[in-house]
Protein backbone atom coordinates (compact mmCIF):
# COMPACT_ATOMS: atom_id res chain seq x y z
CA UNK A 1 0.00 0.00 0.00
CA UNK A 2 1.45 3.35 -1.04
CA UNK A 3 1.46 6.52 1.02
CA UNK A 4 2.11 10.18 0.37
CA UNK A 5 5.30 11.56 1.90
CA UNK A 6 7.09 14.87 1.61
CA UNK A 7 10.88 14.94 1.51
CA UNK A 8 13.18 17.96 1.70
CA UNK A 9 16.14 17.23 -0.60
CA UNK A 10 18.86 19.73 -1.47
CA UNK A 11 16.57 22.55 -0.38
CA UNK A 12 13.68 21.43 -2.60
CA UNK A 13 10.39 19.89 -1.51
CA UNK A 14 9.21 16.64 -3.08
CA UNK A 15 5.71 15.22 -2.58
CA UNK A 16 5.86 11.53 -3.40
CA UNK A 17 3.42 8.64 -3.53
CA UNK A 18 5.52 5.58 -2.65
CA UNK A 19 5.46 2.19 -0.99
CA UNK A 20 6.74 2.35 2.62
CA UNK A 21 9.33 -0.36 1.91
CA UNK A 22 11.25 1.76 -0.64
CA UNK A 23 14.70 2.87 0.38
CA UNK A 24 15.86 6.44 0.19
CA UNK A 25 18.40 5.35 -2.43
CA UNK A 26 15.65 3.96 -4.66
CA UNK A 27 13.57 7.10 -4.28
CA UNK A 28 16.49 9.46 -4.94
CA UNK A 29 17.51 7.65 -8.11
CA UNK A 30 14.24 6.38 -9.59
CA UNK A 31 11.64 8.87 -8.43
CA UNK A 32 13.59 12.13 -8.24
CA UNK A 33 16.35 11.48 -10.78
CA UNK A 34 19.27 12.28 -8.47
CA UNK A 35 21.68 9.62 -9.69
CA UNK A 36 24.82 11.03 -8.11
CA UNK A 37 24.16 8.89 -5.06
CA UNK A 38 25.47 5.54 -6.25
CA UNK A 39 23.85 2.13 -5.94
CA UNK A 40 26.67 -0.35 -5.51
CA UNK A 41 26.35 -3.01 -2.80
CA UNK A 42 22.79 -2.47 -1.43
CA UNK A 43 24.08 -4.00 1.81
CA UNK A 44 25.50 -0.97 3.60
CA UNK A 45 29.08 -2.13 3.25
CA UNK A 46 30.60 0.17 0.62
CA UNK A 47 29.51 3.72 1.53
CA UNK A 48 28.87 4.81 -2.07
CA UNK A 49 25.28 5.77 -1.23
CA UNK A 50 26.19 8.09 1.66
CA UNK A 51 24.04 11.21 1.93
CA UNK A 52 23.69 13.74 4.72
CA UNK A 53 20.48 13.58 6.71
CA UNK A 54 20.20 16.40 9.22
CA UNK A 55 23.94 16.98 8.55
CA UNK A 56 24.95 13.41 9.48
CA UNK A 57 26.22 10.79 7.02
CA UNK A 58 23.65 8.06 6.44
CA UNK A 59 23.63 5.10 4.06
CA UNK A 60 20.70 5.66 1.70
CA UNK A 61 20.52 1.97 0.74
CA UNK A 62 19.66 1.02 4.34
CA UNK A 63 17.31 3.93 5.07
CA UNK A 64 13.61 3.75 4.34
CA UNK A 65 12.42 6.91 2.60
CA UNK A 66 9.40 7.19 4.89
CA UNK A 67 11.72 7.61 7.89
CA UNK A 68 13.12 10.80 6.33
CA UNK A 69 9.93 12.85 6.57
CA UNK A 70 10.69 16.21 8.19
CA UNK A 71 14.45 15.80 7.82
CA UNK A 72 16.93 17.75 5.71
CA UNK A 73 18.48 15.48 3.07
CA UNK A 74 21.56 16.60 1.12
CA UNK A 75 22.99 14.59 -1.75
CA UNK A 76 26.16 15.10 -3.76
CA UNK A 77 24.12 17.22 -6.21
CA UNK A 78 23.21 19.60 -3.39
CA UNK A 79 26.63 20.61 -2.08
CA UNK A 80 27.86 22.81 -4.92
CA UNK A 81 26.75 26.44 -4.97
CA UNK A 82 23.81 27.43 -7.15
CA UNK A 83 26.19 29.14 -9.59
CA UNK A 84 27.97 25.81 -10.16
CA UNK A 85 30.98 26.56 -7.98
CA UNK A 86 32.13 23.30 -6.45
CA UNK A 87 32.12 22.67 -2.72
CA UNK A 88 35.68 22.89 -1.30
CA UNK A 89 35.71 19.12 -0.74
CA UNK A 90 34.73 18.49 -4.36
CA UNK A 91 37.50 20.83 -5.50
CA UNK A 92 39.99 19.00 -3.30
CA UNK A 93 39.01 15.61 -4.75
CA UNK A 94 39.49 17.03 -8.25
CA UNK A 95 42.75 18.83 -7.48
CA UNK A 96 44.33 15.95 -5.54
CA UNK A 97 43.17 13.18 -7.89
CA UNK A 98 40.96 11.63 -5.21
CA UNK A 99 38.82 9.89 -7.79
CA UNK A 100 39.32 7.30 -10.46
CA UNK A 101 36.27 5.40 -11.71
CA UNK A 102 33.96 7.65 -9.68
CA UNK A 103 31.69 5.06 -8.09
CA UNK A 104 32.89 5.72 -4.55
CA UNK A 105 33.41 9.46 -5.00
CA UNK A 106 29.96 10.80 -4.01
CA UNK A 107 29.93 8.76 -0.82
CA UNK A 108 33.55 9.61 -0.06
CA UNK A 109 32.90 13.33 -0.52
CA UNK A 110 29.77 13.30 1.65
CA UNK A 111 31.58 11.37 4.39
CA UNK A 112 34.61 13.66 4.08
CA UNK A 113 32.46 16.75 4.65
CA UNK A 114 31.23 15.25 7.89
CA UNK A 115 34.75 14.23 8.92
CA UNK A 116 36.03 17.76 8.31
CA UNK A 117 33.21 19.28 10.35
CA UNK A 118 33.83 16.96 13.30
CA UNK A 119 37.62 17.18 13.53
CA UNK A 120 39.42 20.48 13.92
CA UNK A 121 42.91 19.01 13.49
CA UNK A 122 42.78 16.20 10.97
CA UNK A 123 45.61 13.78 10.47
CA UNK A 124 46.08 11.08 7.87
CA UNK A 125 45.44 8.44 10.52
CA UNK A 126 42.14 10.03 11.57
CA UNK A 127 40.96 10.34 7.97
CA UNK A 128 41.79 6.70 7.25
CA UNK A 129 39.98 5.54 10.39
CA UNK A 130 36.92 7.71 9.71
CA UNK A 131 36.66 6.58 6.07
CA UNK A 132 36.67 2.95 7.15
CA UNK A 133 33.10 2.38 5.94
CA UNK A 134 33.75 3.79 2.46
CA UNK A 135 35.34 1.44 -0.06
CA UNK A 136 37.25 2.34 -3.22
CA UNK A 137 37.40 -0.39 -5.86
CA UNK A 138 40.31 1.34 -7.56
CA UNK A 139 42.36 1.46 -4.34
CA UNK A 140 42.88 5.20 -4.65
CA UNK A 141 42.99 5.69 -0.90
CA UNK A 142 46.27 7.61 -0.79
CA UNK A 143 44.93 10.40 -2.99
CA UNK A 144 41.52 10.28 -1.30
CA UNK A 145 43.17 10.90 2.07
CA UNK A 146 45.19 13.79 0.60
CA UNK A 147 41.99 15.22 -0.86
CA UNK A 148 40.11 15.01 2.44
CA UNK A 149 42.95 16.75 4.29
CA UNK A 150 43.09 19.53 1.69
CA UNK A 151 39.32 19.90 1.50
CA UNK A 152 39.06 20.15 5.27
CA UNK A 153 41.55 23.03 5.29
CA UNK A 154 39.45 24.91 2.73
CA UNK A 155 36.08 24.40 4.39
Amino acid sequence: MKEIITLQINGDRYDLYIEPKRTLLEVLRAEIGLTGTKEVCDLGTCGACTVLIDKKPILACLTLAVTCKGKEIVTIEGIARSDGTLHPMQEAFRDHHGLQCGFCTPGMVMSAIDIAKNHSNLTEEVVRAELDGNMCRCTGYHNIVKAVLAGAQNM
